[in-house]
């Protein structure tokens, strides 16, 4: 009888299946990768509402036990360490720069209002702006950094009572600046909560705080400009919505003229863009330099939104050009003395 060789049968794939195969894979990670992206950042910006609602949360149980009133967004310290801080101290300019600055942060993280990761943030760089003059540990500095006295790194003061990483800044015709005892036309004042529920659009209406923009280089996008090409990071610094109707940025200088409104929104096209800030380099957006402060509110998220949380504590996500045109900043500088009305006609499209 003839035997019949056979064929063996191979489990083995061929040079050209494993090659069909991985060009199959390829595709398919091609088409599922811009979803996981999106998916990741959807899930940051979860994660960043939910951080600025817990701000939020703590602001309100603080002013509830301070009876109705609103922290300070910072003051010079009365001495190094501690919250406490004296009128006569709040200038122009700090009589004691090694006291260094106490910011509402910390009086909410120390109160236990607000746990202090609560105010960094997923999608900023190392989740947030360092403090201004960061203290001893290395890595609260940005690198370029100088604190308030020149330093360059690691000091054991000045040492600001803030969260070591911030990523959010007030409003601040609602959290005000140190200036309380100033030879300015105008200083700040303690504002109540009853004087925003009292506004036109309430506590719901009113933006309480936001995310701050990060130009990825350093948080020169906080840094003063006046300080030669040093990065002297101003993360303390509330953020600014309106501008003096003659003066500009320089608020405290606006005249104060009888049954005239005093402050104006900015004009939407004064607003960059996030393509116009990253051509810019996007520094100094919370000094005098600027056109307006609203540039220094983030642009981090899909459509160049960031998330903005108002007086009543709800949580939103929009672009700042829309919070312009909604004006939802209020309808006065309640921070400040003399005549604090925004003309809310002016500058309309």
């Amino acid at each position: 009888m003839f035997s019949r060789r056979t064929r063996p049968i191979s489990g083995a794939f061929t040079l050209i299946e494993l090659l069909v195969v991985i060009a199959i894979i390829a595709v398919i990670i091609s088409i599922l990768l811009p979803s996981l992206a999106g998916a990741r950042k959807e899930a940051q910006a979860i994660k960043v509402a939910a951080s600025i609602r817990s701000v939020g949360q703590g602001v309100t149980q603080y002013t509830t036990g301070k009876q109705d009133m609103f922290p300070p967004s910072y003051v010079y310290g009365r001495s190094e360490d501690g919250l406490d801080w004296r009128k006569e101290d709040q200038r122009t300019s700090n009589p004691t720069p090694a006291n260094g600055y106490v910011h509402w942060s910390q009086a909410l993280f120390e109160g236990g209002l607000t746990p202090e990761d609560a105010f960094a943030s997923p999608v900023a760089t190392n989740g947030g702006a360092p403090r201004t003059n960061p203290g001893q540990r290395q890595d609260n500095w940005e690198p370029g950094q100088v604190n308030d006295l020149g330093q360059t790194g690691p000091a054991d003061r000045p040492i600001d009572r803030q969260v070591s990483r911030i990523a959010f800044g007030g409003n601040a015709a609602i959290f005000p600046r140190n200036k309380f005892n100033t030879s300015d036309q105008r200083q700040n004042r303690l504002v109540r909560g009853s004087a925003i529920d009292s506004s036109a659009k309430g506590a719901s209406g009113v933006i309480l705080a936001t995310e701050f923009y990060d130009n990825g280089d350093g948080w020169t996008s906080l840094s003063d400009s006046r300080v030669g090409g040093e990065n002297l990071i101003k993360s303390h610094r509330p953020i600014t919505p309106f501008l003096g109707r003659s003066s500009g940025l320089d608020v405290f200088n606006e005249r104060d003229r009888l049954g005239i409104a005093s402050f104006i929104y900015p004009h939407v096209d004064q607003l960059r863009t996030k393509g116009q800030l990253e051509r810019d380099g996007g520094r100094d957006l919370l000094g005098n330099g600027a056109e307006t402060n609203l540039d220094a509110v983030g642009r981090q998220h899909k459509g160049d939104t960031a998330h903005f949380v108002f007086v009543d504590g709800h949580v939103g996500r929009m672009k700042v050009q829309q919070t312009v045109k909604d004006r939802l900043w209020g309808d006065r500088f309640w921070s400040i003395s003399g005549n604090t009305d925004v003309d809310l006609r002016i500058n309309q499209d």
